[in-house]
């Protein structure tokens, strides 16, 4: 049984939290630059370039890449053999709340959907939990802006809905849309188990290096037949028009009940930020 202390992760995840939403992860900023050469349209072009710049500029000087900084989304892939020596609720909360104060990030959390009082700090964080084999605890914090969140949906499809109802779900999303969850996005979909796990997959999509495909070839092509059909709908970076709509399309799937295919599609904008610390 290997220990871990309370403090560590306090400390890994503050360090995470101004890390992620100072810096872009190398896998989005080649996709951007790939996505830049190959625009036409000289507008797409020139947003895309203005984006690398942003980034650039928000590494170089440690301020964060967008105003939005987001609710910590914290995913822990604990080890079964590790004991963690306190609460790893407080630790993980302690280390967005130090995080968001040492890095200037903006505190957009409210204590409560509809009194709507904000609660100073950031806090409390969204904690995942999965456990896993081995004596290692992974750490993801990915800040998540609302921009894109609020443009997301889920739907349970019918069975017999099949592929074709996915493909028409997930490009309805995405063209209602527009331009509101600030394109080229990053396009998280989730396919299988049941409501609520639905949702987590396509959440957990947005983790997966946009350089990485999904390794099953049927779905690494509905990936990519995904992906050019949003390209094609020619909303273009910031909505100005343009083959850039969309950067990455990655699908996440479950197991799921004969009855269902519930199918959700989380948006992310071009700022699509996490990090990860191994302790």
């Amino acid at each position: 049984m290997r220990i871990i202390e309370s403090t560590q992760i306090t400390n890994a995840i503050a360090r995470l939290c101004i890390e992620a939403n100072c810096r872009l992860p190398e896998d989005v900023l080649s996709r951007v630059h790939a996505c830049a050469a190959a625009e036409p349209r000289l507008a797409a072009k020139d947003i895309l370039e203005k984006i690398l710049q942003n980034d650039a500029l928000a590494a170089e000087r440690g301020v964060p890449i967008c105003q939005d900084t987001g609710m910590a989304c914290v995913f822990a892939e604990l080890g079964e053999d590790v004991h963690i020596n306190g609460s790893l609720r407080a630790a993980v909360d302690e280390g967005v709340r130090r995080g968001y104060a040492a890095g200037y990030l903006r505190k957009s959390v409210v204590g409560d959907p509809l009194r709507r009082a904000n609660t100073g700090d950031n806090t409390p964080a969204l904690l995942h939990v999965e456990l896993m084999p081995g004596d290692k605890l992974t750490l993801t914090v990915a800040p998540k802006g609302f921009g894109s969140e609020n443009m997301s949906k889920l739907k349970m499809l019918r069975p017999s809905d099949g592929v074709e109802g996915v493909i028409n779900f997930v490009l309805s999303v995405v063209e209602e849309a527009g331009s509101n969850p600030c394109p080229p996005v990053v396009v998280g979909v989730g396919l299988g188990g049941n409501f609520e796990q639905c949702a987590l997959l396509a959440k957990k999509a947005l983790l997966r290096p946009l350089d990485e495909p999904h390794p099953d070839p049927y779905y690494r092509d509905l990936e990519k037949k995904l992906l050019e059909k949003i390209n094609a709908l020619g909303i273009g970076p910031q909505g100005f028009g343009g083959r850039t709509t969309a950067l990455s399309v990655a699908i996440e799937t479950l197991p799921t009940h004969i009855a269902g295919l519930p199918c959700a599609v989380n948006l992310n904008c071009h700022v699509a930020r996490h990090m990860t610390e191994v302790l």
